[in-house]
């Protein structure tokens, strides 16, 4: 039997969506990403928050990655309870009630050429 892969609780210390952009379509558009991998055999119930320098948390964001699935969830497409502000320095808590792996990815295409930056997320429990 194997043993459950990742976290419940991950930190994305660093996230900023820019407010304009050089790509065109959603492919190219700048973007943040939680690339979020369930191995699990039960469907994860994912929330996201989403911490802020000089106002109140947005959120909970709530969504479910499918059992031994992954998803990439673009923060530009979080509008439930609010959108994601562009322009903005924003830090994310997620946390999940099966353990899963967080990676962090960004494409920022206010250049035209464009930057990709990848990492994974902090496990934190």
């Amino acid at each position: 039997m194997q043993n459950a892969l990742g976290q419940r609780t991950w930190v994305i210390a660093e996230g900023h969506i820019p407010g304009s952009g050089h790509g065109e379509g959603p492919a190219l558009e700048s973007h943040e990403t939680a690339c979020i991998l369930n191995a699990s055999g039960t469907d994860a119930q994912v929330e996201i928050t989403v911490y802020f320098t000089d106002r109140e948390p947005a959120g909970p964001y709530r969504f479910t990655v499918p059992a031994r699935r992954t998803r990439h969830q673009r923060f530009n497409d979080l509008t439930d309870p609010e959108p994601i502000p562009r322009d903005t320095d924003f830090a994310t808590v997620l946390h999940s009630d099966v353990p899963v792996v967080v990676q962090h990815s960004r494409l920022d295409s206010r250049q035209a050429e464009l930057a990709l930056l990848s990492t994974i997320a902090w496990p934190a429990g």
